[in-house]
């Protein structure tokens, strides 16, 4: 397995965080390139692209989409709305080798076999087969004979359709698999977000689960670190004012930035299942735990009796546990009150 499949499978590395840039470059290549730069310069792993060609999956230009964009409802065509925004194989591979560059991985969501084979040519690391095509078995066997780690995003699927694409995958061959748990709603509201799916599909399916994070702001998405995600998908604009339909629930570079501290420090906080007293414990494991003391002056010959003992700080002594040995024996010098017993103070 290459470093790269390895550090995309959660295999004893951090979590692996995308800035969607989508249609966010609004088919601008210079804001494109200005998006990549910007992703990495806030900590991004990679900038996911989407290529297409509409006439893939849109015949019918009467369909149509409604959207807020600066304030406003906007109604258009979807063919419209997504042809200004699609990226020749050239503006692919120029994008690919700026990311290079700019020391970001590029992957993209292809829908269409000549997509893939696209991508393959331009040597990018990994595939993302986008909620919206999760039925398409055929373009998911593709993606699973080019033997490249493969993303399968979830919005709207039943757990049937899930079990069919990722059997799919398998079938023909695909290894390196990771599910992204999604919901396929723009904004996502809380109450739809089901961050529990997550650890039920590792547990169903045995692979490595991430989360593609439509919400508002940046909870959802480090909640999901917590319940296993190695992998975190969120839109990325420069401008929520942007016109277009995805932009005013994007991240834009400070968010962003802060996504990704965030998640970084609550890897940190995850820590280890292992139970036993932390570095940082080990002081306080002697300053705040009690000891057996004196509870009042002793002379030397006392038996010492269940009345003679106070537990105090510091945890420097016999732990409170042990009254019980402590009780009966002698002591073989006065002590005053508060002295922090020992064994070396009875015959």
């Amino acid at each position: 397995m290459t470093e790269v499949a390895g550090h995309l499978l959660g295999r004893g590395h951090p979590c692996f965080i995308v800035a969607e840039i989508g249609l966010n470059h609004n088919g601008d290549m210079a804001l494109a390139r200005s998006m990549i730069e910007i992703a990495a310069d806030c900590g991004a792993d990679s900038v996911k692209f989407q290529n297409y060609h509409t006439e893939d999956f849109i015949s019918d230009r009467s369909l149509v989409y409604s959207y807020v964009s600066r304030g406003h409802e906007v109604t258009e065509p979807q063919y419209d709305m997504f042809k200004r925004c699609e990226l020749t194989r050239k503006q692919l591979s120029d994008l690919k080798e700026h990311a290079d560059r700019c020391g970001v991985i590029f992957h993209s969501t292809p829908t269409s076999e000549e997509g893939i084979k696209d991508l393959v040519e331009i040597g990018v690391p990994l595939l993302k087969n986008g909620s919206d095509y999760l039925v398409h078995l055929p373009l998911i066997r593709a993606m699973a004979r080019t033997g490249l780690p493969t993303v399968l995003s979830t919005g709207m699927a039943t757990l049937s359709e899930i079990d069919a694409a990722v059997r799919a995958f398998r079938e023909t061959g695909g290894r390196d698999l990771i599910l992204l748990h999604c919901t396929s709603s723009y904004p996502t509201p809380p109450e739809d977000v089901n961050l529990r799916r997550i650890p039920a599909l590792a547990d169903v399916f045995g692979c490595t689960v991430g989360f593609s994070d439509h919400t508002w702001g940046m909870v959802a998405a480090v909640g999901a670190v917590t319940l296993g995600a190695c992998w975190i998908e969120k839109h990325f604009t420069l401008d929520r004012s942007s016109p277009g339909p995805d932009h005013r629930f994007s991240s834009d570079p400070d968010e962003f930035k802060t996504l990704v501290k965030a998640v970084r420090e609550i890897e940190m906080c995850l820590g280890t299942s292992s139970v036993h007293p932390t570095r940082s414990e080990a002081a306080g494991r002697l300053a705040f735990r009690l000891s057996c003391v004196a509870a009042r002056p002793l002379p030397t010959g006392h038996a010492i009796g269940i009345q003679d003992v106070a537990f105090r700080r510091p945890g420097t002594g016999l732990p409170p546990a042990a009254i019980d040995w402590l009780v009966g024996h002698t002591l073989r010098r006065s002590i005053e009150t508060g002295h922090v017993l020992s064994p070396e103070d009875f015959t």
